[in-house]
């Protein structure tokens, strides 16, 4: 291991709005499902943040906005007092550390069951997730969701910018608009799960509509310095057929160029596609960019400081890093000195348990220290 610092824009201070960011490295969003059952955070995840308060920002795991956009067991949400109390508890300590938060707000549409939710999830059309989606009791058939009325569509948009004011309540910065990754939102712009013919589908001015509006509604709840939106041109999991991607990403983001918001963020990233290029040209404000790591394989050898690097040269802002920030408490310090990161654990420890694989990966002094102790003789 080398302790010799290393000189990248990487670990720059910058500014987020009114935030001062002591380098350009995000945490981003994961599921982690160490909630209580009701979605109120627990007392380990104020651990776990606060662990990793030197990124120069965290953007806390995804919260559901109402009950019935409940994705999974286990995940936090925003929309009760109890929640706002669980979360305030969470972004104390990370204060306390020296950190800042922003929280994800995501409605999971047909990603959700009613063995989690209790409820029958609603989407923008009745068309079901082609795959298992997992509950308390396993791995079970998703359900065919319910289509979204007018007024439901209606309610959820003061539901997001009621969960934005809940959480800046809570202590939060600001919120970020999940508008990706097979969600509601990403399921409203997507040919493949949009089959409306009223003003919510249709043409991509009618599939961008809902987002837009969720966009504006929380916004005008919380400031719009207060919110970012993020988005995955072209990705497909949870099995999202966009269609149009190279229609869609541009009309949504000069839908959304004038509102003044903190940051553009967007997942998988490739400085080489045009569309990303594009999207920078277009947007003017802070873009956060989320390099492309290979998804279940091993991270690479630098923790994705390379592409970082190249997404930075491209015009990036900031770079958010997931499992590398998963698996290393101090990964702003080992990324700045070159040393070598703690591999991921068995991918099940992610979702699910307590401490293991959560908060007791070890930071660079207690690896050390690790390394340099002999194992005890057996007897």
């Amino acid at each position: 291991m080398t302790n010799t610092p290393v000189d990248s824009r990487l670990f720059e201070p910058t500014r987020l709005g009114t935030l001062h960011l002591p380098n350009r490295l995000v945490m981003a969003p994961m599921t982690r499902n160490r909630a209580r059952a009701d979605g109120v955070p627990q007392p380990i995840m104020a651990t776990y943040y606060a662990q990793r308060a030197s990124a120069g920002l965290i953007i806390a795991e995804a919260s559901t906005p109402n009950a019935v956009g409940q994705t999974y067991p286990n995940i936090t949400a925003i929309h009760n007092e109890a929640h706002v109390a669980g979360w305030r508890r969470v972004t104390d300590a990370v204060r306390a550390a020296g950190g800042r938060m922003f929280l994800q707000l995501q409605h999971g549409g047909r990603v959700g069951h009613p063995d989690n939710s209790g409820l029958t999830p609603v989407a923008p059309s009745p068309v079901p997730l082609p795959e298992t989606i997992f509950t308390p009791g396993g791995h079970q058939p998703s359900v065919v969701p319910r289509e979204m009325t007018i007024d439901e569509i209606h309610s959820t948009v003061a539901d997001f910018a009621g969960a934005a004011r809940n959480a800046v309540d809570a202590g939060f910065a600001g919120v970020e608009v999940h508008a990706a990754n097979g969600y509601l939102l990403h399921q409203f712009l997507a040919q493949g799960t949009n089959h409306r013919t009223d003003a919510y589908g249709g043409s991509v001015a009618g599939r961008i509509r809902f987002t837009v509006e969720v966009v504006q509604a929380v916004a005008d709840a919380i400031g719009p310095e207060r919110v970012g939106v993020r988005i995955a041109p072209g990705l497909t999991v949870n099995g999202i057929d966009e269609g149009d991607t190279e229609d869609i990403y541009p009309a949504l983001i000069a839908a959304l160029a004038d509102a003044g918001l903190a940051y553009l963020h967007v997942v998988f990233a490739d400085p080489d596609q045009p569309l990303f290029q594009e999207i920078r040209k277009t947007w003017q404000g802070t873009l956060i960019a989320n390099p492309v790591l290979g998804w279940g394989k091993p991270l690479p050898a630098d923790g994705g400081k390379h592409q970082a690097e190249r997404l930075l040269a491209a015009g990036a802002d900031l770079i958010s890093f997931g499992r590398p920030f998963l698996a290393n408490p101090d990964l702003v310090e080992r990324l700045r000195i070159g040393a070598p990161l703690n591999p991921v654990r068995d991918q099940g420890l992610m979702y699910t348990g307590g401490e293991t694989g959560y908060t007791d990966y070890p930071v660079l002094a207690a690896a050390e220290h690790r390394a340099e102790t002999p194992e005890p003789v057996g007897t």
